[in-house]
This record gives C-alpha cells, sequence and structure tokens, in this order.
C-alpha cells in the first residue's frame, strides 16, 4: 500500500463517531488516530505531528475551545477544524477566535469533514506536486506578504498567522482595491456551498485587522463596505481613499 495522503488525529469522546471515521479514512488511505479527550493533548503532539487536529468542542475534563486556546497560547499553529453540536454557533465564533482553522457543525458526513480537511491543508501548504509560487512579495505599510513561504512579517519579523488567517489575507493581497462581497469571500475560502453563513466572514477580518490595523476600530486597510463586504486598500491608496469604515 502506498504512504497515506495525510494523518488525522480525532480528538473526541464519541465511541460510535470514532469507529465511523476511523473506517471511512483508512477505506481512503489516509492514517487515522484518536484520543478520547483533550487532557493529553499536548503530550500526543510531543511524540506524533498529525497533519491536522480534528477537535471535538463538548468534552468531559478538558474541553475543546480550552485545549485550542492553550495549544495556541504554546505557539503550535497545527491546523485545527472543531466540532460543535451546537446550533446556535456561539462556539464556531469562539473557536474561529482562538484560532481554528475550520469548523463543523454535528450530525455531518465524513465526506464533508474529508472536504474540509483537504481546504484547510491546501491553506497550510501542504506539499503541493504542481509548480512553486512565483507571484513576487505583496508589501504594504511594514508588512510583507511572502505567498511562496506563506508567512507574513513586519519589519522583517514573522507574524503569527494561523491558517485560516493567512488565507483571508491572502485573497485580500490578490484583489487590492476590488469590493469583496461576504457571498464571494467565503466562496474563495471554503468552495461553494459551504455551510457558514456570511456574516461567519466577519469574525477572520475583525482578527486580521486586529494584526494588520494601527487602530483597528478605525481600518484603513481592510475597510467596510457597507452592505456589501470589504475592500483591501493598499498604503498607497489608503491616504487618499474616501471609503466607508467599519
Amino acid at each position: 500500500m502506498s504512504d497515506p495522503e495525510f494523518q488525522v488525529l480525532l480528538v473526541d469522546d464519541d465511541e460510535s463517531l470514532r469507529d465511523l471515521l476511523r473506517e471511512f479514512f483508512q477505506q481512503r488511505n489516509i492514517a487515522f488516530s484518536v484520543l478520547h479527550d483533550a487532557t493529553q493533548l499536548e503530550r500526543r503532539l510531543e511524540r506524533e505531528r498529525p497533519s491536522v487536529i480534528v477537535l471535538d468542542v463538548m468534552m468531559p475534563g478538558v474541553d475543546g475551545l480550552t485545549a485550542l486556546k492553550q495549544l495556541r497560547a504554546s505557539g503550535d499553529r497545527i491546523p485545527v477544524i472543531m466540532l460543535t453540536a451546537r446550533a446556535d454557533g456561539a462556539d464556531r465564533v469562539i473557536g474561529l477566535e482562538l484560532g481554528a482553522d475550520d469548523y463543523l457543525g454535528k450530525p455531518f458526513m465524513p465526506q464533508e469533514l474529508l472536504a474540509r480537511i483537504r481546504a484547510v491543508l491546501r491553506r497550510q501548504g501542504e506539499p503541493d506536486r504542481g509548480a512553486p509560487e512565483r507571484r513576487a512579495p505583496c508589501r504594504f505599510g511594514p508588512f510583507e506578504l511572502n505567498f511562496a513561504t506563506r508567512t507574513l512579517l513586519r519589519d522583517g519579523e514573522p507574524v503569527k498567522l494561523t491558517g485560516s488567517e493567512y488565507a483571508m489575507l491572502e485573497i485580500f493581497a490578490q484583489h487590492p482595491m476590488e469590493t469583496l462581497s461576504r457571498a464571494k469571500l467565503l466562496d474563495l475560502l471554503h468552495g461553494p456551498g459551504a455551510a457558514v453563513t456570511e456574516r461567519g466572514i466577519d469574525v477572520p477580518v475583525w482578527r486580521l485587522r486586529r494584526l494588520i490595523e494601527v487602530d483597528p476600530s478605525n481600518p484603513r486597510r481592510l475597510q467596510t463596505m457597507r452592505g456589501v463586504g470589504y475592500m483591501f486598500v493598499p498604503d498607497d491608496d489608503a491616504d487618499e481613499a474616501s471609503l466607508p469604515s467599519a
């Protein structure tokens, strides 16, 4: 058998779900391992580095959101997809704010989880057999976004970005001075038909503003186009642009 396509670590206390996903992924030559709870997650990661973690929110002991917060606080940027059974969306917003790369509501089809994992890994720059990226870096103010290395520098120093934050910034950098609707941004981030509301785009935009704006409450680079979406305004144009702000 050929080498696995990638490796998934599922952290979930639902035994039936673990068994279902184990069979699903192993049938597709995808390495799959499990943890019954999140208490040993960081220790597990010291000896095993999966391609992505699928992390349930509601678990006894250390819940998924706490585990994610601890993971990001330690500087670990491993891709994380959250699972939540709550219908009000609160866990999803909190998870994104804490640094989750994506989320999926329960119940779900295993095929949808697989599609989301592949989308996250593409954004993270999993090895791609295609040609190397040749686009010149995007420079704005003290920042430089390097598409080849998928990094953001501020005055030459690296800025920590989650996979979803990088993906969002890359989209804006590729469409300067162009109004992007929330629906368009969702399509570019998650693909057509993703089960995410258009307002779900506001959280990652807010997180990006905290990273690249002098005053996030009065944004100049990521400007709100009221009733439509957002526009990325490079510094050369920011002083002259008279666009509505958030």
